[in-house]
């Protein structure tokens, strides 16, 4: 299986959240595992948030990034181009997401036309996920942004 993570469902490999086991396992049996580019700063925004909101301790956050910095490396990382723009704009457009959002949309849609293989999309977005239904994706959790 080839699998696309959104910073939703990303972030749970590395804080304890509900549904963390779950995304440990997709990541385990995938035979390859991607996200877009952005998600660096997405992550980084996303531990510093947790903080703030008291969800975690600064030290459990670090420890989180250094281990999202261990593991970046071997995740296939989607660049930015000015098609993938495009194309999330004109996402974010038709099936009403956020900026970022689309970004993945569109990062996982272009990386699964290129493989010629199915892409699954994981993310805990619920309007990402609708998004990746309605366009034919296979998208995980099953059931939607509720099912793990």
């Amino acid at each position: 299986m080839i699998i696309y993570l959104d910073t939703s469902a990303l972030v749970k490999q590395y804080i304890q959240e509900r549904a963390s086991d779950a995304v440990a396992e997709l990541i385990e049996a995938a035979e390859n595992s991607g996200t877009a580019i952005i998600t660096h700063v997405e992550m980084a925004s996303a531990l510093s948030r947790a903080v703030r909101s008291e969800l975690i301790p600064q030290n459990e956050a670090r420890a989180a990034w250094k281990d999202f910095l261990s593991d970046w490396p071997f995740l296939t990382r989607l660049s930015l181009s000015s098609q993938i723009i495009e194309r999330a704009a004109a996402l974010a457009w038709d099936y009403h997401l956020r900026g970022y959002d689309a970004v993945h949309f569109a990062c996982a849609l272009l990386w699964q036309e290129t493989l010629s293989a199915a892409v699954t999309l994981a993310t805990f977005d619920r309007d990402l996920w609708e998004a990746g239904q309605k366009a034919g994706m296979a998208v995980w959790p099953e059931g939607g942004s509720k099912g793990a």
